[in-house]
């Protein structure tokens, strides 16, 4: 009978499964619509209303980095939608900022911090670019980001309304609708002498975008992924390769996604770059919001993944790629109004709730025994 219970008896047998975790971080913030850092441990925690704040590793400094509430015209899909630090900010201090002004404009505007390194110097304003955006007041972008070129990319939307309908994303002599690209250290008017449009607009690099909200280069490859809002049916993730030199079309307004918009037939030409992902607004959604391609050590089951998101239903995908081709799955299931990730200085990822909060990724290795009968 021992022998028989012995054979019997439940032996424990491991088998691990990740969970991924979300922890808060920070709370209490008005409207946080980016996260980025300085090259050191500081998180630097852009509000739609015109402030910048630090996050020091345990709390929320109480003063401001920079607040330019006083220039910033906000809310809806206006405010201080940008904020990047120079690749050389140890040395020069100059960080950079894209907000939407009074009339409606966008400014990308430079500053210094000051002697205090957790203060900017308000005074140091220098404006390196002013768009005309007053007609509608959405479809404004505002995405900074440099690249491994040391080159100032620009997100701009199409100019707003619904449609396009200035069909201003297609057209190379208006620069919304578009990525730019900027030599922020050469002199006015900062244009890279390698810009792939010498004949038109000369700070564009790419094109055919509603409006690019949050992109963001894989810190490993310098690959650029380019999350595009939708207009009402589909939301898209578009993809340029570190070796590209320009010029891509990513082909809104004809297309939305894979799929004709207007025309509403006949649409595709072989100069669009089709997206890598897509996904419908039928559970839903209807507002992707761009993340990063994973390069740290809290999730290493997700190592290269490239995270998104969507702003109305809360649901994080993650992206892989095998083989040239791309996969994505549903990651996680929220209740947050997400409205950027950001990334810290040693890759690690956050997620940012236009509600209020920060959170922080990590995976959780969990270890479960299952009843093995001999």
């Amino acid at each position: 009978m021992k022998r028989i219970l012995l054979l019997l008896s439940l032996l424990a047998a491991a088998a691990s499964a990740q969970d991924i975790v979300l922890t808060t971080v920070a709370s209490g913030l008005d409207q946080p619509l980016g996260l980025t850092h300085a090259g050191d441990t500081r998180l630097f925690i852009t509000l739609q209303r015109g402030r910048i704040v630090i996050w020091d590793g345990t709390r929320v400094l109480p003063t401001p980095f920079l607040d330019v509430s006083g220039l910033v015209s906000c809310c809806g899909e206006r405010g201080l939608l940008g904020v990047a630090f120079h690749p050389q900010y140890a040395t020069n201090g100059f960080f950079f900022v894209d907000y939407t002004r009074g009339d409606g404009d966008i400014v990308v505007a430079r500053y210094h911090v000051s002697a205090d390194p957790n203060r900017a110097d308000p005074a140091s304003a220098t404006i390196l670019l002013t768009l005309e955006h007053s007609q509608f007041g959405n479809h404004n972008g505002g995405q900074l980001q440099f690249g491994p070129d040391g080159y100032l990319y620009i997100g701009t939307g199409d100019g707003g309304s619904g449609g396009d309908p200035n069909n201003r994303a297609q057209n190379l002599n208006d620069p919304l609708g578009k990525i730019l690209r900027l030599d922020v250290d050469a002199g006015p008017p900062y244009i890279p002498p390698t810009n792939p449009f010498p004949n038109a607009r000369r700070e564009i690099w790419a094109y055919g975008l509603r409006n690019p909200w949050r992109f963001t280069f894989d810190r490993e490859t310098g690959d650029l992924f380019i999350a595009d809002v939708g207009q009402n049916a589909f939301e898209e993730i578009d993809f340029q390769p570190r070796a590209s030199l320009g010029g891509e079309n990513y082909g809104w307004r004809p297309m939305e996604g894979n799929h004709c918009f207007n025309p509403p037939s006949g649409c595709f030409s072989p100069s669009f770059k089709l997206p890598i992902f897509e996904y419908s607004h039928n559970d839903g959604s209807c507002s992707v919001t761009g993340g990063y391609r994973y390069r740290g050590v809290r999730m290493p089951s997700l190592r290269g993944a490239y995270f998104y998101g969507d702003f109305c239903t809360g649901k994080v995908w993650v992206g892989t790629e095998s083989g040239g081709a791309w996969t994505s799955r549903l990651l996680l299931q929220t209740t947050m109004q997400i409205s950027s990730f950001g990334e810290d200085l040693n890759g690690e990822l956050y997620v940012l709730d236009l509600r209020g909060s920060v959170l922080a990724f990590s995976e959780r290795l969990r270890t479960r025994h299952r009843a093995v009968q001999h």
